[in-house]
């Protein structure tokens, strides 16, 4: 099912591709950008977005050789095309830039689900092309191409999906992925999007329903919520920052695993209420003791 790569870039790292072309300019492209010029992997690279005030402020940040926002301007000659954007968005623009691509070319994404858009993006992918979906497991809160730094991906997964591409061409890609800093990891789409369905998918969405549940309290009780509001609180609120389109499309196009894994979660939850209305506390402390280790098993990984 996976197979791991933990080699990391060097600063002599050889140029991996001549041309690359970022398709949306958020956190995660133009980190993307930025960290490729870091570790000297690519020759040229163009970025494009559909936003004009991101194409300009994009172009005054300077981490492309060109900026533009025309997505199949950008994408002619490339030999690395990296799709940016919100999962909702993958089939149409894909469906734009392919028969603007060069034969050979590589074609990647960035979504957080994996099924859905290899759904949209499959039927409109030519043979000259080779299409090897991806996910970077990095990111922040924050969004635009302001957020984006060369460090993000240091030390993070970056998973690939590599299915019936070849082998020499997956190869070069994890290079490129290592080179930006990621610790690389191959994995098919089903078990992908399970697994994010838990580790990120899940936690967003308590997050958005436990500062939700706040924003709903009468006045003197929010205001005092968020006035001495603790870690936790704190934390909850940072997750619930992100940004809220991205989410809604991945909620929507990983909707199976997010409610499997959500009904799994609805009946530990219930379990817990039954062990705090009856004191149970050897229940209550034996989950805590065991969701402890897991947070220790986190940092050991280097994921914290």
């Amino acid at each position: 099912m996976t197979a791991t790569s933990e080699t990391t870039a060097t600063p002599d790292q050889a140029v991996i591709y001549e041309k690359i072309a970022i398709i949306g300019v958020g956190l995660i492209g133009a980190s993307t950008a930025l960290a490729a010029r870091r570790g000297k992997l690519v020759g040229h690279v163009n970025a494009c977005d559909a936003d004009p005030d991101a194409v300009e402020t994009s172009r005054k940040l300077g981490f492309a050789d060109e900026v533009v926002g025309d997505a199949k301007e950008a994408v002619v000659d490339a030999d690395l095309v990296i799709m940016a954007v919100p999962v909702g968005a993958m089939g149409a623009l894909a469906e734009l830039i392919v028969p603007a691509m060069k034969p050979g070319a590589v074609l990647t994404d960035t979504g957080s689900t994996k099924r859905s858009v290899l759904r949209d993006v499959d039927p409109v992918i030519s043979d000259d092309i080779h299409w090897l979906p991806s996910h970077p497991l990095a990111g922040t809160e924050h969004s635009g191409p302001t957020a984006g730094h060369a460090h993000l991906f240091d030390g993070r997964y970056w998973i690939v999906v590599p299915r019936d591409v070849p082998d020499d061409v997956v190869v070069r890609f994890e290079s490129f992925l290592t080179g930006l800093g990621s610790v690389t990891e191959r994995m098919d789409a089903d078990y992908h999007d399970k697994v994010l369905a838990l580790t990120s998918h899940l936690p967003h969405l308590i997050a958005y329903t436990i500062v939700s549940t706040a924003v709903d309290l009468e006045t003197q009780l929010k205001n005092d919520v968020i006035r001495f509001s603790a870690s936790g609180f704190r934390d909850f609120t940072r997750i619930a920052a992100s940004d809220p389109v991205m989410w809604r499309d991945v909620f929507v196009n990983n909707d199976e695993a997010v409610l499997e894994m959500l009904q799994r979660f609805s009946e530990d939850l219930s379990y817990l209420q039954r062990a705090i209305r009856w004191g149970e506390k050897d229940k209550l402390e034996t989950l805590f003791t065991r969701t402890r280790e897991i947070r220790r098993s986190i940092i050991d990984a280097g994921q914290d």
